[in-house]
């Protein structure tokens, strides 16, 4: 499964970032990739975005694709990296009027390179209406079929369609919500957690709050629902 990871131009806790790519490349760098292959830090595809490149020096990233219209990033960081980098990496620039945020071209760009597994750093924790934009580009890997997760560092943020299930151990942090993306959520059912749920429905501006800061019981919990889609947040205390 070819993953990729995406560094977008918004606002990224660097110590966080760090630390989180010191954990992914520890857990998955053998098995997803190495520069070696043509990646960094344990994945296959690296695509910067705008000011992430700014980020990705200091994070020792190598690029595979270079996206957006470059209106946050210093010239002097852009020259370096057209200097530095090969003719491998894919350089796609955008005038800044365009219909298309610079992260929805960096998604359209990791589909284009086959990634199956996305992890999107520097998405959420700044403008709010970039922030919602970001979850709902989501909704643009599900229908793909790409599994796809926005991080900071306190949450992990996924939509579900049919259901899951979780591992206490492989949780993102303690709480665990679940919000409607679409207007309804039909049938949803709990197990194995702290307040469960037996088909009950849930909708936008109706009980949306009935799923929100769940925690996992034991070793493993579930959910199912049979129609709708739904925004997961794995939160941190």
């Amino acid at each position: 499964m070819k993953t990729g990871l995406i560094i977008t131009g918004g606002k990224l806790d660097m110590a966080f970032a760090g630390e989180f790519l010191h954990e992914y490349e520890i857990r998955h760098g053998g098995a997803f990739g190495s520069a070696a292959a043509g990646g960094s830090r344990g994945f296959d595809s690296v695509i910067l975005v705008d000011g992430g490149l700014e980020r990705a020096e200091a994070l020792g990233l190598v690029p595979s694709a270079v996206v957006g219209d470059f209106d946050t990033v210093r010239p002097e960081v852009l020259d370096r990296y057209r200097g530095n980098t090969g003719g491998d990496v894919l350089w796609d620039v955008h005038k800044p009027e365009k219909d298309e945020t610079d992260t929805e071209l960096a998604v359209s760009t990791a589909l284009k390179l086959g990634c199956a597994r996305l992890v999107i750093l520097g998405a959420t924790g700044g403008r709010l209406d970039h922030e919602l934009s970001n979850i709902h580009l989501l909704k643009m890997c599900l229908d793909a079929g790409v599994e796809a997760a926005l991080y900071d560092g306190q949450n992990r943020v996924s939509l579900l369609a049919g259901g899951r299930t979780f591992r206490r151990d492989e949780t993102y942090g303690k709480y665990v919500s679940f919000i409607p993306l679409t207007e309804q959520v039909r049938g949803i059912t709990l197990t194995g957690f702290k307040y469960p749920l037996t088909g009950r429905d849930i909708s936008i501006g109706r009980e949306a709050g009935l799923c929100v800061s769940n925690e996992i019981a034991g070793e493993t919990a579930e959910i199912r629902f049979d129609a709708g889609i739904l925004i997961c947040v794995e939160s941190k205390d």
